[in-house]
């Protein structure tokens, strides 16, 4: 057990104080008083809405199914204060104070878990019609552009451009996505594997332009870089998110590449006493020999567990999880573990011309990685095997009738 985290798990009453009121915030909390934290718990959140699950809003949210996708927790019988539309400024590590709207919180342990904010695309400040998916009032404010089935266009093909555009088909819009790379989610898949996802916009109805950079946005059009005028009722820009850090300039916590809180593998910040959690951290990983930032909802689940338990200090607890996420779009369950980035060697179960198929990535002949659609037996024994470092027969494993545990040679 380290020395730092043995000092933190002596005194048994005393004040943790979590920046962020979204899943990692919550579970954070919850984690706390599930492993038998007995002290204060303070979560502080910058929305004034009661804490609530992002993945709906691109869903039953905004297609007005659901009100709203509030977290199903007692707080006051969990001993939890919450403190909501209190906004963090700034955190001084050498007093143990987070300076916030409402004045300074003292803490014994931080807890930042602030998550992330979209990156908005350049000159579209103040244009009527542009909107954002990232928050409830971002989801309410976009219902009522469904409703009256606008023509939509929508900027970035990545995951919550596809999400978006299929629920404003399903609400009977035109859609337009246009996306400045040759091919969706081009950041994050090979063009093998994304190549057949283009197809899926067609399919659905909506129309998807490649290599197409937006000039600019006016109101009610969006003019690209050749000069196409695209009408657009409505725009949605989803271009990607970043840590939702800003506020912590001149603290001293020290920040990575991406405005990340840089932890190490026991979610620790820089500063004694703090932990970063969720989409605002990245960790080392010493099952994929590199640091890891994952903006998705199974990682704001899973961590907090790991800082409660350092936290209390009754273990050394290291996080390290197999990455998961999932996506539905244009009919399909797409879901994906682990992290492909040093993979020397892919292979496809499955056509993917046809409604179910995965693709699988090893390294050495290790399976790293996994990506299914429609295919989730594929994702729940590829995402145990990743885990126990199994190696696979490549030919076997090429072999979608066969179930992927009955693959493995080691």
């Amino acid at each position: 057990m380290s020395e730092q985290t043995a000092q933190e798990g002596t005194a048994r009453t005393r004040r943790v104080v979590v920046v962020g009121a979204g899943m990692a915030g919550v579970q954070t909390a919850v984690a706390l008083r599930e492993q038998g934290f007995a002290g204060d718990v303070t979560v502080i959140g910058a929305e004034p809405h009661q804490p609530y699950d992002r993945p709906p809003l691109s869903k039953a949210v905004l297609l007005g199914k659901a009100e709203d996708s509030a977290f199903d927790l007692d707080f006051d019988s969990l001993g939890v204060d919450l403190r909501l539309g209190c906004e963090a400024l700034g955190v001084r590590p050498g007093d143990r104070e987070l300076d916030t709207g409402a004045g300074p919180v003292p803490y014994d342990v931080l807890v930042l878990a602030t998550g992330a904010e979209p990156v908005t695309l350049p000159g579209t400040e103040g244009v009527p019609g542009v909107h954002l998916l990232r928050t409830l009032d971002d989801a309410e404010r976009l219902r009522p552009v469904l409703a009256l089935q606008h023509d939509i266009v929508v900027v970035g093909a990545g995951w919550i451009g596809a999400e978006f555009a299929t629920a404003a088909r399903a609400a009977g819009c035109a859609v337009t996505v246009v996306e400045a790379a040759d091919r969706p989610l081009a950041g994050v898949l090979p063009a093998e594997v994304a190549a057949p996802m283009a197809g899926w916009y067609a399919d659905s109805g909506a129309e998807l332009r490649t290599g197409a950079r937006v000039e600019r946005v006016e109101p009610g059009a969006v003019v690209l870089a050749d000069g196409t005028r695209l009408p657009a009722g409505a725009v949605v820009v989803g271009i990607g998110a970043r840590p939702a850090t800003g506020w912590l300039a001149g603290s001293g916590i020290e920040l990575g590449a991406y405005g990340e809180v840089v932890t190490d593998a026991r979610l620790r910040a820089s500063a004694p006493g703090v932990y970063a959690v969720g989409d605002c951290a990245s960790f080392p990983s010493a099952r994929y020999g590199e640091r890891l930032l994952v903006h998705h909802w199974d990682n704001a689940l899973q961590g907090p567990r790991t800082v409660a338990a350092n936290i209390l200090g009754e273990t050394d607890a290291v996080y390290d999880p197999v990455p998961y996420f999932w996506s539905e779009q244009f009919g399909r369950f797409v879901q994906y573990a682990g992290h492909h980035a040093a993979a020397d060697r892919l292979v496809w179960r499955g056509d993917p011309a046809s409604p179910a198929w995965t693709v699988c990535w090893l390294r050495e002949d290790r399976l790293v990685a996994l990506l299914a659609v429609g295919r989730p037996r594929d994702l729940a024994q590829g995402r145990r095997l990743i885990e126990a470092g199994r190696t696979m027969d490549p030919a076997a494993l090429s072999d979608p009738s066969r179930p992927l545990k009955d693959a493995t040679t080691g």
